[in-house]
């Protein structure tokens, strides 16, 4: 059997809604190069796995105590506006969809892999275990890797273009940290003008015939506490005093801890989750009040 494939995407045809800023970037589709052996060690042993009914919490649904985070402190305004590096989740935060989700539906699967999303990111199950999963209920192969990101195009929040554009102004640095995959990434990173090598996400693996095989496993975002990992490793190699983490889920939570993000904003402009709403230093609805705060 022959090693990984390289593949070279099609520009992104322009798409745009009341909700969305996108343009049409021409990106390569980069696939590591590596033999069999222990990179599929994810996708063996996949213990036989069915739907999880789960839920999300519907903005308008939420108790009045979960608003307490929606005034930020006096602490918190001051570590956000002095920030040095702001790490952004990229599904339900820089994006409006979960990538795995729009993917899987694209080949059938969409609504058992939903039902493991929300449960992975309410943190109630590994997410090593729930990537795996996911994924086994629909073996993408790379032509429909390709497909998708040709005829799916990402949707962008409201605001993030702009809240970009502040932070580069300010000379913070930004991030993108994902437990998706860096082949639907790309191009979100090209949109916003964010580096290439300050993405931290997932690889998709294909074999030389362009089909599935797994991911990798070396990636720190492959695991549970990976966000954590990541955001460690960053301001290690780039001694930043302060760190902030944006995401909406249970997996963007986990990167506040020692070493790791000062400040962990909860962006629930696109769905809110309570259990992680309830432990964030701040909770917005929408990028402008971020922007807002930095004037």
């Amino acid at each position: 059997m022959e090693g990984l494939i390289s593949a070279q995407l099609n520009p992104i045809r322009t798409y745009s809604t009341q909700e969305s800023f996108v343009f049409s970037p021409t990106f390569s589709l980069r696939i590591k190069t590596i033999g069999f052996g222990n990179k599929f060690k994810a996708m063996r042993n996949l213990k036989s796995y069915t739907s999880i009914n789960a839920s999300v919490q519907p903005l308008e649904a939420s108790k009045e105590d979960q608003f307490n985070k929606a005034l930020p402190s006096k602490e918190v305004l001051e570590l956000w506006r002095n920030a040095d590096a702001v790490c952004f989740d990229v599904d339900s935060t820089v994006c409006l969809d979960e990538g795995i989700d729009e993917l899987a539906e694209f080949c059938g699967a969409g609504k058992a892999v939903a039902e493991w999303t929300a449960r992975a990111m309410s943190g109630s199950i590994p997410f090593e275990d729930a990537l795996a999963a996911r994924l086994s209920l629909f073996n993408p192969s790379i032509a429909q890797v390709q497909d998708f990101l040709e005829k799916r195009p990402p949707r962008i929040s409201r605001g993030i273009d702009e809240l970009v554009k502040k932070m580069k102004a300010r000379n913070t640095d930004v991030y993108l940290i994902s437990g998706g995959f860096r082949q639907m990434i790309n191009p979100v990173a090209s949109i916003l003008g964010i580096p290439v090598d300050h993405i931290f996400a997932n690889q998709l693996l294909f074999g030389s015939a362009g089909e599935f095989l797994g991911f990798d496993t070396d990636e720190p975002t492959s695991r549970s506490g990976g966000k954590a990992i990541a955001v460690q490793q960053i301001r290690k190699a780039n001694g930043y005093k302060s760190l902030v983490m944006i995401g909406d889920g249970a997996t963007d939570l986990v990167a506040r801890k020692p070493g790791g993000a000062d400040l962990f904003i909860c962006y629930a402009g696109v769905q809110l989750r309570e259990a992680v709403a309830a432990k964030a230093d701040w909770l917005v609805f929408n990028f402008k009040d971020l922007i807002d705060s930095l004037e």
